[in-house]
C-alpha cells in the first residue's frame, strides 16, 4: 500500500512498483494529490486519521508492506497552522501504525525529511547530526519517526526511514510529474514563471550567508528517491532490520542557481521578486548519502540539476500537466 499514492512521489512509486510486477494500492484523500495520477493499481480514497477506513483497506488488500508518503509539507503553512501538521503527520501516522498492527502488516518505509536536523550551515549532513527542527513541519516528522521507532521496539515492526532533501524532476516519459496546489517547490514555480504562468517567482531571502545570498539546497531526482524505496522494500523482505538513511545528491544549489538553470533550459527569463526570509528556513542543507550507498547500493542516477529540470520541463509542457 502506498499512502499518498496520488501525490508527487507516491505516484512515481506506484509506477515503479507496477513495472516490477507488484500491485500498488494507493491510499489518498486527494487533498493535494490528483485522481488522474493513480494509474498503476487500485485506488482507495481515505484520510490517514480515519483508523476504521485504514483498517478496512488493509484487511481487504493484505499488503506485504506500506510505503508511507502521505503528509503535509508546506513549511510556511506549518508556521501558520502547526496543529494541522501535528494532526495529519503525527496522528495520521499513529492511526496507520495501529491499522497495520491489526492487519498483521509488519513492514514500513517512511518518508521523513532533512527538516528534522538542526541548522548546520556549511556542513554536509549525515544521519549522526543532531536533531533540532526549525519549523513545525520538521517537528511533526521527527515525532512521527519517534512514534515508528517506539512502535517497532514494542511490536517488531521492521522499517526503513528516509530523510531526504529537495525532491525535483519527473518521470522521464512525462506521464506523471509534480503538480501541487498551490505549488510551493522551486523548480516547477520557476518553470511556470518562465512560461508566463501566474505571477513572477518570489525569492524568500537574499541575505543568507551563501555565495549569492539565497538559500542553498540539495536536490534529488524523484526517480532516484523511488529507487531507494524499492531497495528498502527488498531489504525488508529479505529480513532486514530497522534502518535510517539520508537521501541526497551531495551537492547544493542556490535559489539563484536553479533560476539560472531554468532560464538556460527554456531560453526564457524568469521574472523575480525579492522578499524577506521565510520563517523556519536555514541557509544551507546538503546531504551525505554514504550510508544508503553502503547498505542499499543506492546511487543517484539523475544527480545533475540539468536532468531534473529537463524532466520537470517535459512534464510541465506536456499534455498531462494540470495548469
Amino acid at each position: 500500500m502506498v499512502t499518498g499514492g496520488a501525490g508527487y512521489i507516491g505516484s512515481h512509486a506506484c509506477k515503479a512498483l507496477a513495472a516490477l510486477g507488484h500491485v500498488p494500492v494507493s491510499f489518498d484523500n486527494y487533498s493535494t494529490g490528483w485522481r488522474e495520477a493513480v494509474k498503476y493499481g487500485p485506488a482507495e480514497e481515505g484520510d490517514l486519521r480515519d483508523g476504521a477506513r485504514l483498517a478496512e483497506v488493509l484487511a481487504r488488500h493484505r499488503p506485504r508492506a506500506v510505503l508511507h508518503f502521505a503528509a503535509l509539507s508546506d513549511i510556511a503553512e506549518a508556521g501558520r497552522d502547526p496543529a494541522r501538521y501535528w494532526d495529519t503527520n503525527v496522528v495520521g501516522t499513529l492511526r496507520l501504525l495501529e491499522a497495520m498492527a491489526a492487519a498483521g502488516t509488519g513492514q514500513l518505509v517512511f518518508s521523513s525529511t532533512c527538516a528534522v536536523y538542526e541548522a548546520h550551515d556549511g556542513r554536509v549532513l549525515d544521519e549522526t547530526c543532531p536533531l533540532g527542527p526549525l519549523n513545525a513541519y520538521g517537528a511533526s516528522k521527527r515525532a512521527a519517526e519517534d512514534l515508528i521507532r517506539d512502535t517497532a521496539a514494542a511490536s517488531g515492526l521492521r522499517h526503513v526511514i528516509f530523510r531526504y532533501f529537495n525532491v525535483a524532476g519527473a518521470d522521464p516519459s512525462a506521464e506523471i510529474g509534480e503538480c501541487h496546489r498551490p505549488e510551493t517547490h522551486l523548480v516547477p514555480r520557476a518553470l511556470a514563471a518562465a512560461a508566463g504562468q501566474g505571477a513572477g517567482l518570489r525569492i524568500n531571502g537574499t541575505d543568507y550567508p551563501t555565495p549569492d545570498g539565497t538559500c542553498l539546497r540539495d536536490y534529488v531526482h524523484v526517480c532516484d528517491v523511488v529507487a531507494a524505496h524499492l531497495l528498502a522494500l527488498d531489504h525488508l523482505q529479505r529480513g532486514g532490520g530497522p534502518e535510517l538513511f539520508n537521501l541526497g545528491s551531495g551537492h547544493g544549489h542556490s535559489v539563484r542557481e536553479v533560476i539560472a538553470a531554468v532560464e538556460a533550459a527554456t531560453g526564457r527569463s524568469v521574472p523575480v521578486e525579492e522578499g524577506p526570509r521565510r520563517p523556519g528556513d536555514c541557509a544551507a542543507l546538503v546531504s551525505g548519502s554514504a550510508r544508503a550507498a553502503e547498505a542499499l547500493g543506492w546511487t543517484p542516477r539523475h544527480a545533475a540539476l540539468e536532468d531534473m529540470i529537463a524532466t520537470a520541463r517535459a512534464w510541465h509542457e506536456g499534455p498531462g500537466y494540470r495548469r
